[in-house]
């Protein structure tokens, strides 16, 4: 292992203590003047996010994924309202909770901690490297981050103002660490840096994810790709579905809750399917259908098995037809990754079984699959939206940071 990674993680356990100690007040101020660091220095983080974006456009990069990179002053405004946000919310750290009292007198209780040194490995998206060091530091955690190439002047910069504003507060500013060596090689070293990292987040595509997935001996908390579904049931309101349709898919490709594949009830194809269609070819997306679908329109390509189950992050949506509600559920169970499938349909009793079978993390009635966010969710901002079971599922905000140890409290009892 390089003496680059290992001196991180050395520097991230031995701060990570210090953090820990930090008091609520002591956080909070920490947050709001990175906040106003990050507005202040929003032309210098500007410059440095068009170096990216140029070098994204030479590689030939979909402007889909640039999305993803490109920053402004209102998504830098954003990153700072996050922070603030997160300020104001309620530290869990020290929370007592599920406290019993044993026959025997103990006290026996659960308090919140920190989880320690959280390190994530994330592609493109120079938002995360604020939100993610907004939620760890609030919880007590240092972070090591490792972005992608492709973003790493902005990360950079990111990274420098959020520095200045924990120096200008007296807090520590190795509670955020970078790696800016974007090396494979060194991604691999973080994945195995099990005595200084304690979880390891990944973010990003299909391939980073599983990379992570099946080379780390740091335990992961897997952030899944987003195959979201949008059910139009036969009970619908079908002006509604298409303005649902239309903005999960269109509102903002390349992101993990946008809408990559649709299911349509076959009593209300045919009524629906020309409204689909104008909505979404204004946009310039792309329709792949089943053989039903094809029957109707001459402007649709046939979709393929691959189809039911891609994430496209691009300007295309597969479209499969169904004679129930059980047939949709079932499709939609073995095709999706997890994340989020919504239900258009005014049927109550169809809305609740959808929701009860659907084996996602986010379930919706009759609204877009873009709301799985944690800013939207009221979090301040995500450290990810998991896909997995364990520990934590959906958008990942503070209470997913922590862990807990029992506290327990006697007067004397011996066993």
């Amino acid at each position: 292992m390089s003496n680059y990674i290992e001196s991180l993680g050395k520097k991230a356990k031995a701060i990570s203590r210090e953090v820990a100690k930090l008091t609520m007040d002591e956080k909070n101020a920490g947050l709001v003047a990175v906040a106003e660091e990050l507005c202040k220095q929003s032309q210098t983080i500007l410059k440095e996010n068009a170096k990216d974006i140029q070098a994204a456009k030479d590689k030939g990069i979909s402007e889909a994924l640039i999305d993803r990179l490109r920053l402004s002053e209102a998504r830098i405004v954003d990153m700072a309202e996050g922070l603030r946000q997160i300020s104001a919310l309620n530290d869990p750290i020290g929370d007592m909770r599920d406290i019993v009292q044993r026959p025997n007198g103990l006290k026996i209780g659960k308090m919140q901690v920190p989880l320690g040194v959280i390190g994530i490995i994330y592609e493109s998206r120079p938002n995360v490297t604020a939100d993610a060091f907004g939620l760890c530091f609030k919880t007590g955690n240092a972070v090591i981050l490792r972005g992608g190439s492709d973003a790493l002047n902005s990360n950079k910069a990111i990274v420098q103002a959020i520095w200045a504003g924990l120096c200008q507060v007296a807090l520590p500013q190795d509670a955020l660490l970078l790696v800016d060596d974007v090396s494979r090689e060194i991604a691999t070293e973080m994945m195995r840096l099990h005595k200084y990292i304690d979880v390891l987040i990944p973010r990003g595509g299909a391939g980073l994810i599983e990379n992570v997935v099946e080379n780390s001996t740091v335990p992961v908390i897997e952030t899944g790709t987003g195959n979201c579904h949008i059910y139009v049931d036969e009970f619908a309101d079908l002006d509604m579905a298409v303005q649902i349709i239309e903005n999960a898919k269109t509102q903002r490709l390349g992101v993990c809750n946008t809408a990559e594949s649709l299911v349509i009830h076959r009593k209300i194809l045919k009524e629906i399917l020309p409204k689909v269609e104008q909505a979404l070819f204004s946009h310039g997306i792309e329709i792949r259908g089943d053989a039903s679908v094809l029957a109707l329109s001459n402007q649709i390509k046939a979709a393929t098995e691959e189809d039911w189950g891609m994430e496209y992050l691009d300007g295309i949506i597969s479209m499969r037809v169904v004679d129930s509600l059980d047939e949709a559920i079932a499709h939609i169970n073995q095709y999706n990754t997890g994340h989020s499938d919504a239900i258009i349909t005014e049927n109550y009793h169809n809305g609740m079984k959808f929701h009860r079978e659907i084996d996602a993390a986010a379930v919706y009635i009759n609204a877009s699959t873009r709301f799985t966010d944690g800013f939207v969710f009221g979090f301040g901002a995500e450290i990810g939206i998991s896909t997995q079971k364990l520990h934590a599922r959906g958008p990942m905000g503070l209470d997913a940071l922590t862990t807990t140890k029992y506290v327990i409290f006697g007067d004397g009892q011996i066993r």
